[in-house]
């Protein structure tokens, strides 16, 4: 099989710089001692795990192999202020001690009293480099004082430059390594907080609605003893009827208001319970909870009538297929994250549906969605459903139909509308792990947005009676 350009490209891109690398080590004429003193670092470097070893193999190694004293200064992040913490004579420093104020940060390597302080860069190629002027906290970790400074020729102070810039590549990499188990203990517990703090409280609100749905109950039961009441007693014609129509007024609006909060809390708990499993964390990916189901019934619908009053606010008209319920397979996908599949979908179409003018003459700006079958789609035996969601309006340009499932691209409409680039990455993502794929085409009228997902054994055949 042979190697793509880009991996062309990379395999000679990494050669030269093995050469160069080469090159420079020829040119480098280190001592043997000095090549020793490398080579064991470098093996130390990775056996030790514990970042208070890994200080001592800094200082001790100078020590061995040439001979010199030598202390570890570190950058302390937060109060950008240089800190002992370790020295080849006494150890470990506990806790780390403060430098002295005559010792200063520099990219530059100086001479203070015998001792010579060398910096330990974080990224060497960016000075080198000549990178762009940058703060200089972001480019030193801290600085190495090797002493006695009398004793070290010209070789010595080039070669402990050298040395001193792979003790800042490790130091580098381990405090992100640091960072990172820091950052995931923090989403552990942040999960732990979120189930603990949201979506189980979350669950009183069911609670709250059934103690809403009690009152316009009886608010409905007065409602009718009212009418019964009116019309056997005969009261006052037009104060009776104000009130009346008053109270059926209010009934109506707390019935809409009570099916409209169930709705927005069945739509956010779905997402809540799908987005925060423990399970995602624990794992590092998303993690399916596959269940059969129908699509358009169960994920589509619900979906579509959180979304229906924007588009109609937009004068969107959503045309929905006829047939796609009574006719439809059911997949088994995960719930939750397919319906913000969908969620994300129609929430694109509120924002870049346009106007157009279709074959009959007739302006209309319009939304609609649907699904066919796919036979031997993903190979042989192997059937798909294609979804599409179309909306009106001019096509993307080329380069915006090759990005727009990259995370954080937006096309040129997008920079109208507010928003991430991220929500066509995420129908990506979900769509794939579901083992299926998404696309996008260019229609007579507009845009289709879809994805295809695999049928499982046997609803082939289903969905082939019924296509």
């Amino acid at each position: 099989m042979e190697p793509s350009r880009e991996d062309s490209a990379a395999v000679e891109r990494i050669r030269r710089r093995i050469r160069e690398k080469s090159e420079s080590y020829r040119r480098y004429n280190f001592s043997e001692a000095q090549h020793a003193l490398l080579r064991t670092f470098f093996d130390l470097a990775q056996e030790y795990d514990a970042m208070e070893d890994f200080y001592r193999v800094c200082v001790l190694a100078p020590h061995e192999f040439l001979g010199v004293e030598s202390r570890l200064y570190v950058l302390d992040q937060a109060r950008q202020h240089l800190q002992l913490v370790c020295s080849s004579t006494t150890g470990l420093v506990q806790p780390p001690q403060d430098a002295p104020p005559v010792l200063r940060l520099t990219c530059a390597t100086y001479e203070l009293g015998d001792s010579c302080f060398v910096p330990i860069h974080r990224k060497p190629s960016v000075i080198e480099n000549g990178g762009g002027r940058r703060d200089l906290t972001e480019l030193v970790l801290g600085m190495l004082e090797v002493y006695p400074a009398s004793r070290l020729t010209t070789a010595d102070r080039f070669f402990l430059r050298k040395y001193s810039n792979r003790i800042g590549y490790n130091l580098h990499n381990r405090f992100i390594a640091q960072q990172n188990i820091r950052h995931l203990k923090f989403i552990n517990n942040l999960v732990m907080d979120i189930e603990h703090n949201v979506i189980t409280p979350n669950m009183y609100f069911k609670h709250l609605f059934n103690q809403l749905r009690k009152r316009i109950k009886e608010l409905e039961e007065v409602k009718k003893r009212f009418e019964q009441l009116k019309a056997t007693a005969k009261p006052e014609g037009a104060a009776c009827e104000d009130l009346s129509q008053r109270l059926a007024a209010l009934y109506d609006d707390l019935s809409a208001n009570h099916h409209e909060l169930q709705e927005h809390h069945a739509h956010y708990s779905l997402f809540l319970e799908s987005l925060f499993r423990r399970d995602h964390f624990r794992k590092g990916h998303l993690v399916l909870r596959p269940k059969s189901c129908s699509i358009e019934k169960e994920i589509i619908i619900p979906q579509l009538e959180h979304y229906v009053g924007r588009l109609e606010r937009r004068g969107i008209v959503v045309e929905q297929p006829r047939d796609m319920i009574d006719e439809e397979v059911p997949l088994v996908v995960d719930v939750g994250l397919l319906s913000q599949v969908y969620a994300n979908l129609f929430s694109n179409a509120v924002k870049y549906t346009d106007e157009i003018v279709d074959h009959h003459g007739i302006r209309k700006r319009a939304m609609a969605y649907g699904r066919e079958y796919l036979r031997g789609f993903f190979g042989p035996g192997k059937d798909a459903i294609k979804f599409n969601v179309f909306t009106t309006g001019r096509h993307l340009s080329d380069e915006e139909a090759g990005s727009i499932y990259k995370d954080g691209f937006r096309g040129e409409r997008g920079k109208e509308e507010p928003g991430t680039g991220h929500g066509l990455a995420f129908v990506k993502h979900v769509v794939e792990i579901h083992g299926g794929m998404v696309g996008y085409e260019p229609t007579a009228e507009g845009n289709n947005f879809y994805f295809i997902l695999p049928l499982s054994d046997g609803a082939g055949d289903e969905a082939a009676r019924q296509g």
